[in-house]
């Protein structure tokens, strides 16, 4: 049955899609919106903000990394730039080169080790070697020898061959996996690199000229594994001997501090960690199960904008929800539905602390429905909206669905990493599909466009995006637990209990937590990544008062609950508490 809306040119009108799982109960002390306001924490935000900035930024692709020099005293930032292998191709020839060089490095420790295949990959290179299983001992033993073979400075010769005698070359060789990586070749001649005169291997290229061009202090051995040849399970199992190696030692440190900083975010150890939410294998792999500490964090992300491959931890789920809604509107009003669109996007992600994005606008495939006016209009209307908004977007070339032309923007979080988040979709396809009409001012009857809007995408995905962007130390708004009240002795847990109950029915989220020692509560506390404490010993409770500590802040002093209260207040209130905060006057 067709569907008729009678509208006017009215402003466009929004259905929302309802969750594809059960909304959450009500929860004590959610809050939903930071607003304005000023002095709050003061000295947990300065604290909070020194202890962000010594984190040295790394990321492995063509950006920029910060490295603060205060422990220097000179106060600056430099800047250190990590390429990537379309982006140098010095860096690539490395790369392929140590590959190599690794590989002549094990067959000279290992004589009876088989070659197989070894590329460069994102971060460095990779070899596989048919060889009994390897130590990290054997890593350094093979670093070593790799070091002596740089330091020969020994050239990298391009020699051209045929098929039968690069075969005949390889059987003198005894290496079994050379002869069927030669048979998949279709091209010739074949082409052979050697290092020196001591050791070749089938190779299309490109290297650097000699061994002397790598700078060894830039390369390190990471990690061995299994790989099956092939990548079938039928086949032996290799040794696969992964590296990374840059231009430079400065490089090499960067992106080995960015490795440390992205395994201390995994947002899989500090689900677990901080009690946020698990993946049950027995239940079903994939699957989120909420813990109370998390659906607190979820509950509030869903109602902030809500007005009525391989499975990897929450980036990668069976089951997901999306905050997606769907406005329809006339065709000359579709500029104006997207830039609100993208002012509430770019409101959304500012509350959440990201405000880096790289914005891309996908045109007409080859195959799309709806004629060359509608698609023209539409896609003009999207670079009106974001020229309008000036943002700095690219043109993906028939990047766009078959109904529509669509809008994505990735996100940049701490560490530099881009993640896939918001999408506005255009849709010619639904409104024809179901037959939805609305009657114009004239009496006649038209076509809607409708527009899809996902601000933040899957929930449970930027839920994992989030832990690892904050580490955990989400802001005092967005912090499960806002504050944890600790007794001095249990003989002080009456009041404890009783200005827990005041707080969470002034709408802070609060418990307390007895039965240890007053510096182990403490402890538990900052390793759970608790914001605020409230110590409570027998003088607080005569002046009916708590002792403020913070996370990094430390004291900050005695002050009634109810000051406390109003504190913590203005702090979720301010928008610059959403990465810092701060409590004190």
């Amino acid at each position: 049955m067709a569907a008729t809306f009678a509208i006017c040119p009215l402003p466009s009108f929004h259905f929302h899609k309802p969750h594809s799982t059960p909304r959450l109960g009500s929860l004590n002390g959610a809050v939903f919106s930071p607003t304005t306001s000023s002095s709050i924490l003061n000295l947990y935000h300065a604290k909070r903000r020194n202890y962000l900035s010594l984190t040295t930024l790394a990321v492995a692709t063509d950006s920029s990394i910060h490295r603060n020099q205060s422990q220097s005293g000179s106060g600056s930032e430099d800047k250190i730039v990590l390429p990537t292998n379309e982006s140098s191709e010095t860096l690539l020839r490395i790369r392929h080169t140590c590959a190599h060089v690794m590989a002549m490095a094990v067959q000279k420790l290992f004589p009876d080790a088989k070659v197989t295949i070894g590329p460069w990959i994102e971060n460095g290179f990779y070899y596989d070697f048919d060889i009994e299983s390897l130590t990290d001992n054997d890593l350094k033993k093979i670093k070593k020898e790799m070091d002596r073979i740089i330091s020969r400075n020994l050239p990298l010769v391009r020699e051209e061959v045929s098929r039968d005698e690069a075969l005949r070359r390889i059987m003198a060789l005894n290496e079994p996996y050379k002869i069927e990586i030669l048979e998949s070749i279709k091209e010739e001649p074949i082409t052979i690199y050697h290092i020196g005169e001591e050791w070749w291997d089938l190779c299309a290229g490109p290297h650097v000229d000699s061994t002397g061009k790598i700078n060894k202090k830039a390369v390190e051995l990471e990690s061995v594994a299994g790989a099956y040849w092939r990548g079938d399970e039928r086949k032996p199992m290799l040794q696969r001997i992964y590296g990374t190696a840059w231009e430079n030692e400065e490089q090499l440190k960067a992106y080995l501090h960015f490795k440390e900083e992205a395994k201390r975010r995994d947002h899989r150890r500090l689900g677990q960690d901080l009690d946020l939410f698990s993946i049950q294998d027995d239940a079903g792999g994939g699957l989120v199960f909420w813990h109370p500490k998390g659906a607190i964090v979820r509950h509030i992300i869903e109602d902030l904008y809500e007005l009525s491959g391989s499975l990897h931890g929450l980036f990668r789920v069976r089951g997901f929800t999306q905050d997606d809604a769907h406005i329809f509107c006339l065709e000359d009003q579709i500029k104006d539905e997207i830039r609100g669109v993208l002012d509430l996007t770019e409101e959304m992600l500012l509350k959440f602390g990201f405000d880096k994005y790289e914005v891309n606008l996908s045109t007409r495939p080859e195959k799309s429905v709806g004629d060359d006016d509608i698609w023209e209009k539409a896609t003009s209307a999207l670079k009106d909206a974001l020229d309008d908004k000036g943002w700095t977007y690219q043109i993906d070339e028939g990047g766009g669905a078959f109904y529509g032309p669509k809008i994505d923007l990735k996100i940049e979080d701490a560490l530099g990493r881009k993640w896939q988040c918001s999408t506005i979709q255009v849709d010619f396809n639904l409104p024809q599909r179901f037959d939805i009409t609305y009657v114009d001012s004239n009496g006649e009857r038209k076509r809607p466009i409708l527009i899809h809007r996902a601000v933040l995408g899957s929930l449970e995905r930027f839920f994992g995006v989030l832990i690892e962007h904050y580490a955990g130390d989400f802001p005092l708004w967005l912090s499960p637990i806002q504050a944890r009240v600790l007794p001095v002795t249990d003989a002080q847990l009456e009041y404890c209990n009783d200005v827990t109950n005041y707080l969470k029915m002034k709408g802070i989220r609060a418990e307390v937590c007895h039965g240890e020692r007053l510096p182990k509560l403490i402890r538990n506390a900052e390793k759970q990544k608790i914001p605020l404490m409230a110590v409570v010993g027998a003088k607080e409770v005569e002046t009916k008062s708590v002792t403020v500590r913070s996370r990094f802040g430390g004291e900050l002093g005695t002050m009634s609950v109810d000051d406390l209260i109003s504190r913590i207040n203005l702090a979720r209130e301010n928008p610059s508490s959403i990465q810092h905060f701060d409590i004190s006057n």
